[in-house]
C-alpha cells in the first residue's frame, strides 16, 4: 500500500479552507466551531479519563469559540468546569458569541481571565489565541499564559498553543507549554519546527471532515514520515561487487579538525556506500588510516592529486573541518568544478556564499548560522522564518537544501518543503552534521536520486539519534555513536 505523504499548511491556508467549507459546502461557522469543539472534547476524554475537573481559558477570537463548546460539553456530561474569560460575550465575533451564550445558558461558571485556577482543577485546557495570534503577547493575556504554565496542571490546546506563530514557530513573547495540542483541519507548519516540538507535546489532528476542502489546497510542506517507505534502495543481488554500491569522495579535513573527514566516511559505509575516498591534509593521512581502514586516505597538496580522486568517484562531500585558508579554497575550486553529484558542507558553504553559485545537481546542508552566510544576513532572521529561509536558499542556490535545527527542513529540486520532526537535543553537538553529509552521500552512492538521498538520510539520521537516546540517555550523544544505529536502520528500509 502506498503511504500518503502528511501535509503541512500555513494559517492562511487553514482559513482559505474553513471559507470553502462555508461558501461551497454551505457550512455555517456555528457547526465548524461545533465540529471542533467536539472534536477537542472527544479527545480529552480518550487522553484523561479520569479527570473531572476542568479550566478552560478563552480569548477573544474563534479560538475561544471552540474552548466554550468544549466547555459546555463537559459540563453536560458532569464534569465541574470554570472558564476563564478574556473577554465578555457581547465583544465576541459572532460565531463565537453564539457559542459562549449556549454555554453560559447551560449553567458553566465564568470568571474574570485573571481569576486564580482553583485547587480542585485537574486539567487547563488553552484556547486563548490559536491561529489568530498577532504579534507579541503581552498584558492580560501574557499574565494568563504565564499562570497557566505555573499551575503545573496538564494542559490541551486547541489548535495552537496560545503565543506559538502557528507558521514559523517562534514563540512571540509568552506562549503556553502544552502537554497535548489538538489542532483543527490540517497540521501547521509551525508546530513542528523551531519551538513548536518543545511548546506543543503530543499533536492530534481532526480534519473536522473537511476532506474535500483540505484535497484543494496544495500543501506549504509535508512530514517526513512513514512515506519514506516509498524511498526504496535497490535491492541488492546476491552477485554483488563494492562497485555497484557507489564511490564517495570526502573533501576537508583541515588544521586541528582530522576527524570530520571520518566522521562522514563512517557514516556513508554504514549507510551502505561501497568504497569512500578522502582527501585530506598530508600530515593527517597516515594518523587517520588506522582509525578507519576501510576508507582509502590521500594527502593532497595540489589541484593536480585530486583529480584522479574525482575521476573515480560517485559522489563528493566538501566541507567537513576543510576550512577557509589557500590549502581549503583550492581543494574547494577542484571539486565545484567537477562534475559530480555534490554535498556541500561546514566551511565550504562559506567558501561558496562568496561564490554564489546556482546547480541543480547538489545538496547544501547548512545550519541557521552557515544559511546566513548565504543569503547575507544574520541567524535570528533565520530562525524567524525557517521556511521562508529554505525557500530563499532554494531560489538563490538551486539544487536541494537541508536546513538543520529543530525539525530540520528539506527543500527539494522538485520546489517541495519536507520537515523532519524525529531527533532530539542530545544531537547538538560536534561531529552531527559531518556524519548527516555522510549519510546523505551514501544514499546517493546507491542510486537515489538527490532529492530522495537528502530527505531519506535526514530521517536515518535524526532517527540514528532517537536510538541512541532512547539506550544511552540525550546528555552525552557523540556523533560516533550513531554509526552502528544508522547501519541496523538502513537494514529496515522496505526494498524495491
Amino acid at each position: 500500500m502506498i503511504a500518503s505523504k502528511t501535509a503541512l499548511y500555513q494559517a492562511s491556508q487553514i482559513r482559505s479552507c474553513e471559507l470553502m467549507a462555508t461558501d461551497e459546502l454551505g457550512l455555517s461557522e456555528d457547526e465548524l466551531m461545533a465540529r471542533a469543539g467536539a472534536s477537542a472534547f472527544s479527545t480529552l476524554e480518550i487522553l484523561y479519563p479520569d479527570v473531572r475537573s476542568i479550566a478552560v481559558f478563552c480569548g477573544s477570537g474563534n479560538n475561544a469559540g471552540d474552548g466554550y463548546v468544549l466547555a459546555r460539553l463537559a459540563h453536560e456530561k458532569g464534569f465541574s468546569v470554570v472558564i476563564n474569560q478574556y473577554k465578555t460575550v457581547e465583544h465576541l465575533p459572532p460565531a463565537a458569541r453564539h457559542a459562549a451564550l449556549q454555554t453560559l445558558a447551560a449553567g458553566v461558571l465564568c470568571q474574570c481571565l485573571d481569576d486564580p485556577i482553583e485547587p480542585e482543577i485537574e486539567l487547563i485546557v488553552d484556547a486563548l489565541l490559536g491561529i489568530g495570534l498577532k504579534g507579541e503577547v503581552y498584558g492580560p493575556l501574557a499574565t494568563a499564559i504565564n499562570q497557566i504554565n505555573e499551575a503545573e496542571l496538564p494542559v490541551l490546546a486547541l489548535d495552537v498553543p496560545s503565543g506559538l506563530d502557528a507558521d514559523t514557530g517562534q514563540v512571540m513573547g509568552a506562549c503556553v507549554r502544552a502537554t497535548q495540542t489538538v489542532t483543527f483541519i490540517g497540521y501547521k507548519l509551525g508546530l513542528m519546527t523551531l519551538d513548536g516540538a518543545d511548546y506543543c507535546g503530543d499533536l492530534i489532528c481532526h480534519n473536522l471532515e473537511l476532506d474535500k476542502c483540505v484535497a484543494a489546497i496544495e500543501p506549504a510542506a509535508y512530514l517526513i514520515d512513514n512515506y519514506l517507505n516509498q524511498l526504496l534502495l535497490p535491492k541488492r543481488p546476491k552477485n554483488s561487487h563494492k562497485g555497484l554500491f557507489g564511490h564517495v569522495l570526502i573533501v576537508g579535513g583541515g588544521y586541528g579538525m582530522p576527524g570530520s573527514v571520518l566522521m562522514a566516511a563512517n557514516a556513508a559505509l554504514r549507510v551502505g556506500a561501497g568504497m569512500v575516498t578522502i582527501a585530506t591534509r598530508p600530515e593527517y593521512a597516515s594518523q587517520s588510516l588506522p582509525l578507519l581502514p576501510e576508507a582509502m586516505i590521500y594527502g593532497i597538496e595540489e589541484a593536480a592529486e585530486m583529480l584522479p580522486l574525482i575521476n573515480r568517484a560517485t559522489v563528493c562531500i566538501i566541507g567537513p573541518g576543510l576550512g577557509e585558508d589557500e590549502w581549503a579554497k583550492m581543494l574547494f575550486t577542484t571539486a565545484m568544478a567537477s562534475q559530480l553529484p555534490m554535498v556541500i558542507d561546514a566551511s565550504a558553504l562559506r567558501l561558496l556564499a562568496d561564490n554564489q553559485q546556482h546547480d541543480d545537481n547538489w545538496i547544501l546542508t547548512p545550519h541557521p548560522g552557515e544559511a546566513a552566510s548565504l543569503l547575507n544576513c544574520t541567524s535570528a532572521e533565520i530562525q524567524q522564518d525557517r521556511y521562508q529561509a529554505i525557500r530563499r536558499l532554494q531560489d538563490v542556490y538551486g539544487g536541494n537544501i537541508v536546513l538543520k535545527g529543530a525539525g530540520s527542513l528539506v527543500a527539494t529540486d522538485k520546489s517541495e518543503i519536507y520537515l523532519c520532526n524525529a531527533g532530539n537535543p542530545g544531537m547538538a553537538s560536534a561531529g552531527m552534521g559531518d556524519a548527516l553529509s555522510g549519510v546523505i552521500a551514501g544514499l546517493v552512492a546507491q542510486g537515489l536520486l538527490l532529492a530522495d538521498a537528502a530527505k531519506l538520510g535526514v530521517w536515518l539520521h535524526a532517527k540514528a539519534g532517537d536510538a541512541a537516546a532512547a539506550e544511552r540517555g540525550e546528555r552525552g550523544i557523540v556523533a560516533s555513536d550513531l554509526m552502528l544505529y544508522l547501519q541496523g536502520l538502513v537494514n529496515q528500509r522496505m526494498y524495491a
